[in-house]
């Protein structure tokens, strides 16, 4: 008897089951075939065509240069570096004045004579340095019409043939402003120079 209840209860409830899944399943049909109420909208964000504007730009003009500064005095001397290797002397070779043999100076200031402009320092020759000797030089050379020294001679040398070609050698770098005599630049002859040697300490 247990077993025949329990099979007609089980029955039952499988039947309504199926009802329950049978009135799920209509149900379910009858959503999806009513149409959609309401309006759909669809919003479609359009992006704004950009332009681009191309600036043309202008090359500035440079800045308007300042007075530039007034050139400097060139110098009326030139000096060489002297190398005296083999001993430690302090020399000096002075390059003085002009004089002619008839005593003064050969040197004027005015009538458009000849102005010394470079005048350069001999090199001090190295055995007479070594040796402790001193003298001088007094050359004498044309001066031309560009300014430039031209034959220079050795006319007294204190010893003689130490300081000779130290000496004329830095007579021939002298540079002159030529004597001007009618609107004229003209050769000077005689012209004579005293040169020094002198070590100092």
């Amino acid at each position: 008897m247990r077993y025949l209840i329990a099979l007609i209860i089980a029955g039952v409830v499988t039947f309504f089951l199926f009802l329950g899944m049978q009135a799920l399943i209509q149900g379910g049909e009858g959503a999806m075939t009513e149409p959609v109420k309401g309006n759909v909208l669809d919003f479609v964000r359009l992006k704004k065509e950009e332009t681009v504007q191309k600036k043309e730009r202008k090359p500035q003009k440079p800045p308007t240069p300042k007075e530039p500064p007034p050139p400097m005095d060139s110098p009326q001397m030139q000096s060489n570096d002297l190398d005296a290797a083999g001993g430690d002397f302090d020399f000096s070779a002075n390059v003085e004045a002009e004089v002619d043999l008839a005593g003064g100076l050969a040197l004027e200031s005015s009538d458009g004579e000849y102005l010394p402009i470079v005048k350069v320092a001999p090199v001090y020759p190295r055995r007479a340095l070594s040796r402790g000797i001193e003298g001088y030089v007094i050359v004498e050379f044309v001066v031309t019409k560009q300014g430039t020294v031209r034959d220079p001679k050795v006319v007294t040398a204190e010893p003689e043939a130490i300081f000779d070609r130290a000496a004329l050698d830095a007579a021939l770098k002298f540079k002159y402003k030529p004597r001007v005599v009618n609107g004229e630049a003209v050769e000077v002859a005689g012209v004579q120079n005293k040169i020094s040697f002198q070590i100092n300490g």
